[in-house]
């Protein structure tokens, strides 16, 4: 690298960037790991940039879920600081704004003309019941701020819901901030996830989903291929494979992948994974997650082909080359 230093890798989970790092290592690029547990910035700083050509923002939406709630608002008051004097961010304020709020992803979804499922946001459960009217049942209740399909719940009357609701058997998730969903079952059993960096398709993997697989779709989580081995990540949860989630590589129609270009480049991601499925219920097409945190599948070169964590380090180094030049 043209500078000696550091890049800085601003991150919270304790595994998912086990192999960021290590190709950081293997190429002899400078970093320092950021953990958000021991984070502090200092907000007169005119230039914080001076320790690092580039803050690379790797923080998740589900920390909530980890006791780590406290994180996701500081990090964004982190990321409007550097925002606000010029420091240079990969995934900054814009991106991770969007990423902790599905109610944002379907505005921008709205904005851009692109299909998504019949949406109503609610504050708190007492509107749940109301904000179901108009919409199709079976419907899924989703927290605002998510990650890997926190707090998601299907319920398939409205009498069912309003129980639940009026209970308090719904996760409010995070900020009180629920969203009302029309539901379409997946044609096949399947979702796609489309994966960019610098607004570019770099590649999309299709997920089988297996009886009681739930909600939790995060591709490091995804435990074994279509035809049947085992594979390897840091981030597999116990359980996994017993759920019978699948993956196996996909290209996306055309279509489908200029869509979720116009999506990262609208959403500010410099690096994200854009979800879709097509509809049992009606056949259409529906985009339904935005993620600026991209857990790139595991063991890559067994599933695609190639390493994508290599082309993100090639990103961040001509990135961090172009800003100390």
């Amino acid at each position: 690298m043209a500078s000696p230093r550091p890049i800085g890798v601003y991150y919270e989970h304790p595994h998912w960037f086990r192999p960021l790092f290590a190709e950081l290592e293997r190429r002899g690029v400078p970093y320092t790991a950021l953990h958000a547990d021991e984070h502090s910035f200092d907000p007169a700083a005119a230039a914080p940039a001076a320790n690092h050509p580039l803050v690379v923002n790797r923080m998740s939406p589900s920390a909530w879920t980890r006791g780590r709630a406290d994180e996701i608002a500081y990090t964004l008051h982190y990321l409007a600081h550097l925002e606000a004097v010029g420091a240079p961010v990969f995934n900054g304020l814009p991106a991770f704004t969007y990423e902790t709020s599905k109610a944002l992803q379907l505005s921008l979804l709205g904005r851009l003309g692109l299909p998504a499922p019949r949406t109503c946001v609610a504050h708190g459960l007492a509107r749940l019941a109301q904000a179901a009217r108009g919409l199709a049942f079976p419907v899924l209740v989703k927290p605002n701020v998510g990650g890997s399909g926190a707090g998601i719940a299907r319920f398939d009357t409205p009498e069912a819901l309003a129980g639940a609701a009026e209970a308090g058997r719904v996760d409010e998730g995070l900020d009180r901030t629920l969203l009302v969903q029309e539901y379409h079952p997946p044609r096949g059993g399947c979702i796609v996830r489309v994966e960019t960096l610098e607004g570019r398709y770099v590649y999309g993997i299709r997920i089988h989903l297996g009886e009681g697989a739930g909600f939790n779709l995060c591709p490091a989580d995804v435990c074994r291929t279509v035809d049947g081995a085992a594979l390897t990540s840091a981030a597999c949860p116990a359980g996994a494979q017993q759920a019978g989630l699948s993956v196996e590589a996909f290209v996306p129609p055309r279509p489908a992948i200029e869509a979720a270009e116009r999506i990262a480049r609208a959403a500010g991601l410099d690096a994200g994974g854009i979800e879709y499925l097509e509809s049992e219920r009606d056949g259409g097409l529906y985009f339904y997650d935005i993620n600026a945190l991209s857990n790139f599948v595991a063991e890559p070169l067994r599933v695609l082909g190639f390493d994508p964590t290599v082309l993100l380090v090639d990103a961040l180094v001509a990135r961090a080359e172009r800003r100390a030049a």
